[in-house]
């Protein structure tokens, strides 16, 4: 058999596989997790839990469903200091039941990544090379941020959302507040005019972003429920402003 051959009958055989590599789904989410050294053991099995809660929730499944491809794609990555980022779950096709409880166990199984400062940007730049390279056609894609401070660390956090923003990518966010902080944490965790503005302001952006704001960790679940569920139908929170209040 001829070179010419050889390379066309290779060719035909890679062919499908790079054809299913390009998966449809109606979102492509980047989960951007702060594992920063103010959130403590105990925040973080809660967070963990909370995106268990969600994912399998019948609100998150429903809204899956109704999409014009039914199917969404997530990856989970957590960040602390700028040399602190690493993508946890890999690219993962949610469709039904079944894959949103493999998700959510592989996600609450799996163990901290880091203990160090707050390197928001970091997580933002990290996720939208995740997008870049996301082997899927989506139809939107998302970054969502959830943390408990300001950039501490790294470059400048502006500079990396505007970034991701010019990729056509939106950026949300959920503000956990800190409502009794260490002393030596106060700056960071309640920065001028409040977290949520600060991720108003210089963390979140593109069309139809938002910000919602929790006061207590253990309202983390329910509030990622109305924010999946905003994400993946395309449309703002329920409560219809820049920011939405979820506590108990």
């Amino acid at each position: 058999m001829g070179f010419g051959r050889r390379f066309l009958v290779v060719a035909v055989a890679l062919w499908p596989l790079a054809s299913r590599a390009a998966e449809p789904v109606d979102v492509a989410m980047v989960l951007v997790t702060d594992v920063s050294r103010s959130i403590d053991d105990a925040e973080f099995n809660l967070e963990k839990t909370g995106y268990s809660t969600a994912f399998t929730s019948p609100e998150v499944l429903a809204a899956i469903r109704g999409g014009p491809n039914g199917a969404i794609a997530v990856s989970y990555l957590e960040f602390a200091s700028a040399g602190e980022v690493k993508q946890v779950l890999d690219w993962t096709v949610i469709r039904d039941g079944g894959s949103a409880q493999s998700f959510a166990d592989r996600l609450t199984n799996a163990p901290r990544s880091f203990f160090g400062r707050t390197a928001i940007s970091a997580g933002i730049d990290a996720a939208a090379q995740l997008l870049a390279d996301a082997p899927l056609a989506a139809s939107r894609r998302v970054i969502d941020v959830c943390g408990d401070g300001t950039n501490n660390a790294g470059r400048d956090v502006t500079a990396a959302r505007d970034d991701a923003l010019a990729a056509g990518i939106v950026i949300n966010g959920l503000a956990i507040i800190n409502e009794h902080p260490m002393s030596w944490t106060y700056a960071h965790v309640q920065p001028p005019g409040g977290l949520a503005n600060y991720y108003r302001e210089n963390v979140t952006g593109g069309p139809g972003s938002f910000v919602l704001e929790i006061h207590e960790f253990r309202a983390f679940g329910d509030s990622m429920i109305r924010k999946l569920v905003s994400e993946i139908a395309g449309i703002a929170p329920p409560a219809g402003g820049a920011v939405a209040t979820a506590s108990r």
